[in-house]
């Protein structure tokens, strides 16, 4: 399976010795108000938001990323996050999306902000993290290490939680045995905290030209769709399966 990644990656990874010193510093420049961005637009999953929440019967989900979901480059309501928020209300599911996506972060950048993340409402939470991790070449046992932490304390907080970790994968030219063990940590952490893993985040769009930005790393508007679908394949069941819950619940 990661053979096959490769072959839709190899043109990625053109684009990205070109352009990821350049998009580094973007990230790094736009990461403090994306960041606040970010804090302001989860605080919807403050107490006093909660509140409306509770009362319309939507409950949060909070997704949490890099700039793959912050939706860098796209107007606001272009982020697959909020694609998905449309699909959320054309299935008639009771979920109200909340993006707290940061341009630039990494898995270590993530637990820095966990604290503050926790502090809010939610039903369910999506964690895309180690795309920055990849582009920098960090060692796979930091990432897991750093993953498998985060998890462990989101399910010691907010242990009523359904948790989903969405799949990431690393660019060929670190090498086949940094991918491989890149593209595995993510099964094994999943499976060994027991939470659920959705596909490739950039599947049928990593390597495409025409479905990207011109930075070669982002997806435009069209590859954005396809994004959105692919998390949505596994989130939707999740999404289903948790309303039923609380409908039985009450």
């Amino acid at each position: 399976m990661v053979s096959a990644l490769w072959c839709g990656l190899a043109a990625f990874v053109v684009a990205c010795a070109r352009g990821s010193d350049r998009q580094s510093a973007v990230d790094t420049t736009r990461a403090s108000a994306s960041s606040a961005d970010a804090k302001s637009t989860a605080g919807a999953a403050s107490p006093s938001a909660s509140a409306d929440s509770s009362a319309s019967h939507r409950a949060t989900i909070l997704f949490a990323g890099t700039s793959l979901t912050a939706g860098l480059g796209l107007e606001p309501d272009s982020a697959y996050p909020m694609l998905i928020q449309r699909k959320i209300d054309s299935a008639g599911l009771p979920f109200e999306v909340v993006n707290a996506g940061v341009s630039g972060e990494t898995s270590a950048g993530l637990l820095d902000r966990l604290d503050w993340l926790l502090r809010g409402d939610f039903r369910v939470l999506v964690l895309e993290t180690g795309a920055n991790d990849g582009l920098r070449g960090i060692p796979t046992e930091t990432l897991k290490a750093n993953l498998s932490a985060a998890l462990d304390r989101i399910r010691e907080r907010r242990p009523d939680a359904k948790v989903l970790v969405v799949q990431m994968e690393a660019l060929p030219n670190l090498g086949p045995a940094y991918a491989a063990r890149f593209h595995k940590l993510y099964a094994d952490v999943a499976r060994e905290k027991g939470v659920t893993l959705l596909p490739f985040l950039l599947e049928g769009v990593a390597g495409h030209r025409e479905l990207n930005q011109g930075d070669g790393v982002h997806p435009n508007d069209r590859g954005e769709h396809i994004v959105a679908e692919n998390v949505w394949r596994g989130l939707r069941p999740a999404l289903e399966s948790e309303a039923r819950g609380t409908a039985a619940r009450e």
